[in-house]
């Protein structure tokens, strides 16, 4: 079940802003065309973002968020988010909230890619680069990050009901088996950083270049796994031949970010009504992919 959402409006921002940051209020707050799930966003000006959790389960991720970002930076390859400050609960608002830098850009799609095989080489060559940071007393995957880095078996009984609900419409004996073959393995060197959720909405490019990774709210350590299903989400091909020869891990590791992708294809499928959905489409492409 999702969590209910806050409510929160421009004029309440604008009344957070003036009490608590003073120096900013005669900037323009305007809501960010795509917001994301986790937190409802909006420009500060030219050069800013406020970021407001959009439900209290998120809001763990702000002072985490705040903590470590500027301590891994300097050692990505790719501009990540820079914290500026953190807003306090008020005029409503239950939580707190938080102030970045802006990240000139756009979301990745193919329509702004002119080189899928660079593409997936830089986002490879960055995720090596944050499996490589120092992960002392760095926070463990669990439920403050929705078990991503942890084991997959957290998911098991949505995977079950989501092949359920599926029924005949796939192949549930090869969708089974390429869970259950997930499941059989985990990660056994120690915990690296992950970022939790590396999509296509996280990944920012200019001029046709991945420049950014946004949104660490699922930031955590543990097994790189999951931040590896952009392999069977997106990529296809030499691109995708390219993403698992630079990252270069165990055949294992590969088995369960398959089975993240199956898993989170799955359960959005099996919500759908509509089977024409975009949203809806876009989970068939993957599920065929994966099963056939």
């Amino acid at each position: 079940m999702s969590p209910k959402p806050f409510s929160i409006n421009i004029s309440q921002v604008n009344r957070l802003i003036d009490q608590q940051f003073p120096q900013w209020k005669n900037l323009n707050i305007k809501p960010v065309i795509l917001s994301g799930w986790d937190n409802k966003t909006f420009h500060l000006g030219d050069k800013m973002l406020i970021r407001m959790p959009s439900a209290q389960i998120y809001s763990a991720q702000i002072e985490k968020e705040s903590l470590w970002l500027p301590i891994i930076s300097p050692k990505l390859p790719l501009q990540i988010p820079c914290p500026l400050a953190i807003g306090q609960p008020g005029e409503g608002y239950p939580c707190k909230w938080s102030i970045y830098q802006w990240i000139e850009g756009k979301p990745a799609s193919h329509t702004n890619i002119d080189n899928l095989v660079k593409f997936s080489n830089d986002l490879a060559s960055f995720l090596l680069a944050l499996y490589q940071v120092d992960t002392t007393k760095a926070p463990k995957a669990g439920h403050h990050n929705f078990y991503r880095g942890a084991s997959l078996s957290h998911y098991d009984k949505d995977v079950r009901e989501a092949l359920k609900v599926l029924g005949k419409k796939i192949n549930t004996t090869k969708a089974t088996n390429i869970w259950e073959r997930a499941l059989r393995s985990s990660w056994k060197t120690p915990p690296v950083w992950v970022h939790g959720d590396i999509s296509l909405g996280n990944l920012i490019v200019e001029k046709n270049k991945l420049i950014a990774v946004i949104d660490w709210g699922q930031m955590a350590t543990g097994d790189p796994s999951c931040d590896l299903a952009i392999a069977w989400t997106f990529f296809e091909g030499k691109s995708f031949a390219t993403f698992q020869e630079v990252l270069n891990l165990d055949p294992d590791t590969w088995d369960r970010a398959q089975g993240w992708a199956l898993w989170k294809a799955l359960i959005t499928a099996a919500q759908f009504v509509n089977p024409n959905n975009v949203e809806s489409k876009r989970c068939w492409h993957i599920i065929n992919r994966i099963t056939s």
